[in-house]
């Protein structure tokens, strides 16, 4: 149960259940303009208070009553955050708006998402808070969505301050949107880094800082990522140009994992609020498709509260293995996606390719650490999400790394990154793999058995050969691992790149 206060007494609402997930719906905020519409500026306000208990749903919907003649909807938030005991989690609210349309899944009522970055928001025709979807505030019941991502022992107490203004609506800004092709150069390989977040949500950088920062790092591609919203989507074409592709998406932020949108069409929003229990992920990644979209869960193992990844793999196109500087959790998530590559081996189904990119929302972080680098037929949309989900890439932790992967074999069959190189299983196979820009880094080739070969430090200038021998009886396939030194002995380095696999031996039919 839950406790809300309006000023007129305590009201108690009980809660309402949607699958697995819960959704505690409370009393309707209402205003007293009555049949008259306030003059041009007049404003009106009403706070509402209350108390939700641990346990609460993850989505609590205060309906608010918004009548004729409104220019704009303001809502401001505080909530307490009381000591707690060590190891026990504190209170952390999010915070949303859907409109007139409502609060169903699927999100034709939704208006904006600032989860806790910002403790205000405001909506009207031509304008709005980052995060938060410009356009009429049209009559109805509107509802305030709040998130208590986590609550303490002592409850989480929250007042909402929502301001009304009247007056004329003003005239609705056309969007524009960066277009789907950059100048390119043909076939080539193409950097880019597709999880990035601006101030359109919980970053602290103007797209304009961010495509900066891309250029700066050497990419050819990016793709916007803001948490649940595709507010930004229409300022970001001021920021594209021949040498910078500009791709739109979402990060769907859930309570049990988060997945990149990656590529979807301008203004393409994906649903968040259902967890893996729900059974309802792979309905909206079908709907990340629809919208052109690359299904690509982030960070699989990270040990933020809700960050790890339950949903599965079923439904994936790719999955983010390096995100940000190096650390365990990638160690853990490289891992598990090797895991995967076995398995595919095993039942003779799709594999699943990696990616990395950087997740930087603010300074220290770097733009492009890591980068995604993919062999694509030009510099546009579709064809590097074509080479997104054929594999035909490998990551590097910066623009000065550089790797070709090969694989030969039999009547000088060749295989690249991603490919399959149908030798008979007794037929012998040379890997080779050339790098630059990596000094004192170490090559592992590493297949279904596991680390079957390693090298010896390349030389300081950074570029080397490396090769070794194999079949296809003796490794199902082979991928490079480029990893920095370390003092710890048999403990490897940090990854300096990481390509995705080359496939031995005849496919199965």
């Amino acid at each position: 149960m839950c406790d809300d206060d309006h000023g007129n007494g305590t009201t108690r609402r009980a809660l309402i259940v949607t699958g697995a997930t819960a959704a505690l719906t409370l009393g309707s905020v209402t205003f007293a303009s009555g049949a008259t519409t306030p003059p041009n500026g007049a404003q009106e306000t009403r706070t509402v208070r209350g108390t939700l208990p641990t346990g609460s749903p993850d989505y609590v919907y205060v309906p608010v009553e918004v009548p004729e003649g409104v220019r704009e909807l303001k809502v401001a938030y505080t909530y307490d955050r009381p000591s707690v005991p060590a190891g026990t989690q504190g209170n952390a609210l999010d915070i949303g708006i859907f409109d007139e349309h409502g609060t169903d899944l699927g999100g034709r009522g939704f208006r904006g998402w600032s989860g806790g970055a910002r403790t205000e928001f405001f909506l009207r025709v031509d304008d709005a808070t980052p995060g938060y979807l410009p356009g009429p505030v049209h009559a109805g019941t509107w509802h305030i969505a709040l998130g208590p991502y986590t609550v303490s022992p002592q409850g989480l107490s929250y007042e909402l301050t929502i301001t009304l203004t009247y007056g004329e609506p003003g005239a609705a800004p056309q969007p524009v949107y960066p277009p789907e092709r950059a100048k390119g150069r043909g076939r080539a390989w193409y950097r880019g880094d597709c999880h990035l977040h601006s101030w359109y949500s919980d970053g602290r950088r103007t797209p304009a800082e961010i495509a900066a920062l891309a250029r700066a790092a050497g990419l050819d591609f990016i793709n916007t990522s803001e948490h649940n919203t595709t507010s930004s989507h229409p300022y970001w074409a001021s920021e594209a140009g021949d040498d910078l592709l500009i791709m739109l998406g979402e990060e769907v932020t859930t309570r049990n994992g988060h997945v990149v949108a990656l590529g979807t069409e301008p203004g393409a929003f994906i649903d968040w609020r259902y967890r893996a229990r729900d059974n309802r992920f792979g309905k909206y990644a079908r709907e990340i498709r629809r919208a052109g979209g690359l299904v690509v869960p982030a960070h699989p193992h990270a040990t933020c509260i809700g960050c790890a990844w339950k949903f599965g793999f079923g439904e994936a196109d790719a999955v983010e293995v390096w995100n940000g500087p190096y650390t365990p959790d990638d160690e853990v998530a490289l891992a598990s996606w090797d895991a995967t590559l076995v398995a595919s081996v095993r039942e003779n189904r799709a594999w699943l390719p990696a990616m990395g990119n950087s997740d930087a929302h603010r300074d220290p972080d770097a733009v492009g650490l890591p980068q995604t680098v993919v062999l694509a037929d030009d510099l546009t949309r579709e064809a590097i999400q074509a080479g997104l989900r054929a594999g035909h890439s490998y990551i590097s932790e910066s623009k000065n790394l550089s790797l070709t992967f090969t694989a030969t074999g039999g009547r000088a069959q060749h295989a690249g990154i991603g490919e399959r190189l149908e030798v008979a299983a007794d037929t012998p196979v040379t890997l080779r793999l050339e790098a630059t820009g990596a000094p004192r880094c170490t090559v592992r080739f590493v297949t279904d058995q596991g680390v079957l070969f390693t090298s010896d430090p390349l030389p300081v200038g950074g570029a080397g050969v490396v090769e070794w021998g194999t079949t296809a009886a003796y490794a199902a396939y082979v991928r490079a691992e480029l990893r920095h030194e370390t003092a710890a002995g048999t403990v490897p380095g940090a990854l300096a790149a990481l390509t995705n696999p080359i496939f031995l031996g005849e496919a199965k039919r």
